[in-house]
């Protein structure tokens, strides 16, 4: 899997154009008695939060939810990878993106911060173009606005987005979002400041006969820091919450489960060359007990009596056999 570009910041342009002004003798006396350090490229500094493994164990997740939110647009549920979450400050974000962009802010109360969920202009022309029945390909379009049915087609997509988001962190967190507003220019983006850090989760659909296409989740540094240490932590959670709805529906469908019922009414013994010479119309001596065993499924669990109700056979229990439970 091949990560998607990222454009040079205004900082990096800068620092590259200095170093191609500079003599190749000023930069080794610059760099003359420098600490150096090694660097490899493709790593990420996770440091300031330590292992993101939680956080991907939720992307993960999510990736599995949300195929099912694309399914109204694309008539399939697409395959939706997720990339190694990634520390960067929201300038350099912001500098790596075209001005006009889907931008949805959402409050998390729980945490009381909120996450930016950032979708590129092509992919929501392509969802509203299959949404009402054209084909999954990209459209060039240049323009920086979106339709009034564009803009329907993203909120559907952000608050069902933000529906599977929730269903993935409720096995860290309970955790509430309510969308607090809509861009369509990154400049004004009312999510943080430029030189807060913020949280890269970046995710790839795959689309039938196109380009993938994807979109970025960002959650500021801030915002996350208060649970740092279950991020960190490989458990998912302390404990369990007791979901009273999914007993009720476990109690029903075991209630519902059919059992075969059989009264044991005598046993008689009787020889093998007896048994052998029986014929049509011989009879089996047999002694009946005023109680009969009631078996469950081949298992005696009752005593009753034999008898009728309304002109039909009947048992009436009168004792539950020890060592049986139901």
């Amino acid at each position: 899997m091949i990560a998607k570009p990222r454009k040079l910041s205004a900082g990096d342009v800068a620092a590259l154009v200095g170093g191609l002004m500079d003599s190749p003798g000023d930069m080794e006396t610059s760099l003359s008695g420098a600490e150096v350090r090694p660097y490899v490229f493709g790593s990420n500094d996770l440091s300031l939060m330590g292992d993101y493994h939680a956080l991907r164990m939720i992307n993960e997740r999510f990736c599995r939810i949300a195929r099912s939110v694309f399914l109204p647009m694309l008539r399939i549920q697409p395959r939706i990878s997720a990339f190694p979450a990634e520390t960067r400050t929201f300038d350099d974000y912001r500098n790596s993106q075209d001005n006009f962009v889907s931008l949805t802010n959402t409050k998390i109360d729980e945490l009381r911060g909120n996450h930016l969920i950032v979708i590129p202009p092509p992919f929501i022309s392509l969802l509203t173009d299959a949404y009402y029945g054209g084909q999954v390909r990209y459209v060039k379009s240049h323009r920086n606005e979106f339709t009034a049915t564009e803009q329907r087609v993203i909120e559907i997509v952000t608050d069902r987005l933000n529906n599977a988001l929730q269903l993935a962190w409720r096995d860290l967190m309970g955790l509430t979002f309510t969308v607090a507003s809509r861009e369509e220019n990154m400049q004004f983006a009312a999510f943080v400041d430029g030189d807060d850090m913020v949280v890269n989760c970046s995710f790839m659909v795959q689309l039938p006969d196109a380009e993938p296409a994807s979109f970025d989740i960002l959650y500021p540094l801030q915002t996350l820091k208060p649970i740092a240490s279950q991020l960190r932590s490989r458990m998912q959670s302390d404990f369990l919450d007791d979901d009273q709805s999914w007993r009720d529906r476990l109690e029903r469908a075991v209630m519902n489960i059919p059992l075969q019922v059989q009264a044991r009414m005598c046993e008689p013994e009787i020889a093998l060359r007896q048994l052998t010479a029986l014929k049509e119309g011989d009879v089996i001596p047999a002694k009946l007990a005023e109680t009969v065993q009631v078996l469950i499924d081949g298992k005696p669990y009752f005593e009753a009596v034999p008898g009728d109700v309304a002109g039909k056979s009947a048992l009436s229990i009168t004792k539950k056999l020890k060592g049986n439970a139901l």
